[in-house]
């Protein structure tokens, strides 16, 4: 399966002096039913080495995989990856200038966009040109709290009922311990929900410039210890989550409250700079954007939108975010409205907004680069980094539903995504 061929010139090449040793990889007999191997344990790089030895793919493939430079920094990335192998690289695009006037962010931003999606990048850049060219949007932060909420069961409902009395009388108790295992983290509110037999507690963080997961759970079972050496009424059983915090999910209450950073984005796109940036009118956007809603409405999305996802994955990957946060971050609600003037008003909310600026993947070499790009790497720059990312996702919406409304978003990637510049069912009239 694997010839020399594959590794003819590894003796000289400096690649291969790293995680390699120079062996083909051993042939499998694929009529033996044999387990397979192990994967190797350790962060070295004979551990890496073994890893290798043991998948046994063509040189061709580790390579792109495992090249120099990741070889080089596989140190740097033992804090964020098990069993760790090399790297992947993802196209990077930009995005902008996007004009941003928030609380926190203000100025001009080029937005570095992570995606293989051809269209993605063209498309928020255009929607970034109309909203810079009518001045910039507007982005405020309303609030933050990132919550984690453990769960506990008692066998009768007055057990349930005074252990829940007991926690809210030892509140400041629990605050004081909470905020000794971070240094940035605050306890901010505590909400109770009872179930029958079942207690819920939300305890909600304020995590200062990091997305706050594992602040928030660290802190929460050091409370949740407390609580269970202290208090008076035992539960029969409890876990650290039981799915009423929304972590890493789409729901309902995220959207009505706040999970990460609730923001909103707004602008007012003239009628001109629609029809020359955008090649569709403010009434047909909004026309558009009624059947959406109702669209919504029907099939049960959490929101209304247009693609959040997807500028929001993007701009999740360039920059070191748990992508997995999508689930919670991307359910928001997007408007639009005529003025008086016939201009067009366009509006995001994102109640949920899981982002960071410190931690997680922040720190990592590439991630780091394009935090950098917006100068929002590092302590103090998350509430803005929240506010430019709300921004860049209403360019999104604005630029998805002009090309829909402006009949543009097939032809646009038939032209993107495949090379063709024609597409045989294209009409410019509005109406075919």
């Amino acid at each position: 399966m694997y010839q020399n061929n594959h590794w003819s010139d590894k003796k000289d090449n400096a690649f291969s002096k790293g995680f390699f040793n120079n062996k083909l990889p051993q042939k499998r007999n694929p009529e033996k039913n044999m387990p397979p191997e192990a994967i190797a344990k350790g962060g070295g790089k004979k551990s890496i080495s073994a890893r290798w030895q043991t998948i046994a793919v063509p040189f061709e493939f580790q390579r792109e995989v495992a090249d120099v430079i990741s070889q080089e920094q596989y140190e740097i990335y033992q804090r964020n990856i098990e069993n760790y192998i090399g790297t992947i690289k993802v196209p990077v695009g930009i995005a902008g200038p996007l004009i941003v006037s928030g609380s926190y962010a203000r100025g001009a931003y080029y937005i570095p966009l992570a995606t293989t999606e051809a269209t993605l990048v063209a498309s928020y850049n255009r929607g970034a040109k109309a909203i810079t060219k009518s001045g910039g949007c507007s982005a405020k932060l309303i609030r933050e709290g990132v919550s984690r909420a453990p769960g506990f069961i008692f066998n009768r409902l007055n057990n349930a009922i005074q252990f829940n009395h007991w926690v809210e009388k030892h509140a400041k108790t629990l605050k004081a311990i909470a905020e000794k295992t971070t240094r940035y983290g605050k306890l901010t509110d505590i909400i109770f929900n009872i179930e029958g037999n079942h207690v819920y507690i939300e305890f909600i963080f304020f995590t200062a410039d990091a997305a706050g997961q594992n602040m928030t759970t660290i802190a929460t079972e050091a409370v949740c210890r407390y609580i269970l050496a202290h208090s008076p009424v035992k539960p029969a059983y409890w876990f650290i989550e039981a799915n009423l915090s929304g972590d890493k999910k789409a729901t309902r209450h995220s959207l009505q409250s706040v999970r990460g950073r609730n923001v909103i984005a707004e602008a007012i796109i003239p009628k001109n700079i629609v029809k020359e940036i955008l090649h569709t009118s403010p009434d047909e956007i909004v026309r558009l954007s009624q059947l959406g809603t109702i669209g919504c409405m029907l099939n049960g999305t959490i929101g209304t939108q247009g693609h959040i996802a997807n500028g929001l994955t993007a701009l999740f990957l360039a920059c070191g975010q748990d992508v997995a946060c999508i689930s919670e971050s991307a359910a928001g609600i997007t408007r639009f409205e005529t003025t008086r003037e016939g201009s067009l008003y366009a509006s995001l909310t994102l109640p949920a907004l899981m982002v960071g600026t410190v931690g997680g993947g922040t720190g990592l070499p590439s991630q780091r680069a394009c935090l950098e790009i917006m100068g929002l790497y590092g302590t103090g720059k998350a509430q803005t980094f929240a506010e430019v990312a709300a921004g860049l996702c209403l360019a999104g919406e604005l630029s998805i539903g002009a090309a829909i409304s402006a009949q543009e978003f097939t032809r646009a990637h038939q032209i993107y995504a495949r090379g063709v510049t024609k597409c045989k069912n294209h009409s410019k009239g509005r109406n075919s």
